[in-house]
């Protein structure tokens, strides 16, 4: 009997962890550690900001998905790995022993300027945060005006302030939404995805603030590096995802970002009983964009080479695919849409983004949760 350990209960492992009763028939045990008995959809979490989707409808009911196969499973992080004992230390002090492991701990947000102890600042990972942010929006909804600040020029901050604005109309609020974005705007989009994504916030009311970068967040203001300063009733913050500084310190060979370096079978080259996939990982063949679609994408090789791995069988190579199409959520169910040089926005762009997401929920969704 071999002790499998899937490190990360998201997008990556949603394959292995809806398989988790062919192991367990096979005589092997299966831990999995996840932050919490739900798993958020990212793709999906800007609309539940938004009020478009509610938790249940974006999250999977992972403990007890996990549980009722046969699995155990830790509600808990993990905080370090040793490789050449083999087991994975976690945040409680537990150790955690495996044979093989996978990993699928995401990534975190850049966070450098917020201040310690800063309050009502609600960063755009983990996912539940969104949710903690369009609370505090209705909570604040019957103030004489509303002050919200989004941090980020990228897809996650045009994402965030479309839905925020959203919410804050439910709401009722007076609200202004003002999103940062330093010195450039979705500079690794095509000029007419920046184009139509800043006519699209902006025809919704979202102003832009731009030239200089945020040197400060604290409590209710942002200070730019030119020390102008802007009250903000609530902060969100979307300044881009990096791996959690976990591999490298735990003595496994770790790429640029300090994701988890994996060859084509999405396995460490020298540790070659661990395994990962998503945000969190460096892919040694090429670099990967920072996207939902590749942790989809990589769902079935991570299943079928940790079950190889798991029998001594040959492996399968992972192909990372072509162009893929991107979709912003704009908020008010409107949308950007990106394909092969093609782009357009309106309610169009998001009704196709809404298809896409909702089919990937249906298919690992059990029924008891839909």
């Amino acid at each position: 009997m071999a002790k499998l350990a899937l490190v990360g209960a998201g997008h990556a492992h949603m394959t292995l962890m809806a398989n988790i009763k062919k192991f367990i028939d096979q005589g092997h045990s299966v831990d999995v550690i996840g932050p919490g008995e739900r798993h958020y959809y990212s793709g999906m979490g800007p609309g539940m900001l938004g009020g478009t989707y509610s938790p249940q409808d974006i999250s999977f009911p992972v403990q007890r998905m996990c549980e009722e196969q046969g699995a155990t499973f830790h509600v808990d992080s993990c905080v370090a790995i040793d490789p050449e004992k083999q087991y994975i230390k976690l945040k409680s002090g537990k150790e955690i022993p495996y044979d093989v492991a996978s990993f699928n701990t995401g990534s975190s947000i850049v966070n450098d300027p917020v201040e310690p102890d800063a309050k009502d600042i609600f960063t755009v990972k983990p996912i539940e945060k969104l949710l903690e942010g369009r609370n505090r929006i209705f909570e604040l909804a019957k103030q004489e005006t509303l002050q919200i600040g989004v941090v980020g020029g990228g897809p996650a901050g045009v994402e965030v302030a479309g839905n925020a604005l959203a919410a804050a109309e439910e709401a009722g609020a007076n609200a202004t939404v003002r999103l940062f974005h330093g010195k450039s705007f979705m500079k690794q989009a095509p000029e007419r995805v920046r184009t139509l994504s800043k006519n699209v916030l902006k025809k919704h009311g979202v102003e832009f603030i731009g030239g200089e970068y945020v040197d400060k967040i604290s409590t209710g203001q942002i200070t730019l590096k030119d020390g102008k300063t802007y009250d903000e009733d609530i902060i969100f913050v979307a300044m881009g995802v990096r791996p959690r500084p976990l591999f490298e310190p735990s003595g496994i060979p770790a790429g640029n970002d300090g994701g988890m370096l994996v060859n084509k079978y999405l396995q460490s080259p020298k540790y070659d009983n661990i395994f990962g996939g998503g945000d969190c990982i460096w892919y040694e063949p090429q670099p990967l964009d920072k996207v939902g679609v590749y942790a989809v994408r990589q769902n079935l090789v991570l299943y079928e080479n940790v079950m190889a791995r798991m029998s001594n069988e040959p492996l399968h190579e992972f192909n990372p695919g072509g162009d893929y199409l991107l979709i912003f959520n704009t908020g008010k169910n409107t949308g950007v849409l990106h394909k092969f040089g093609f782009s357009f926005n309106g309610r169009t762009a998001f009704a196709i983004k809404d298809y896409i997401d909702s089919k990937f929920i249906d298919v690992f969704k059990p029924e008891y949760d839909k």
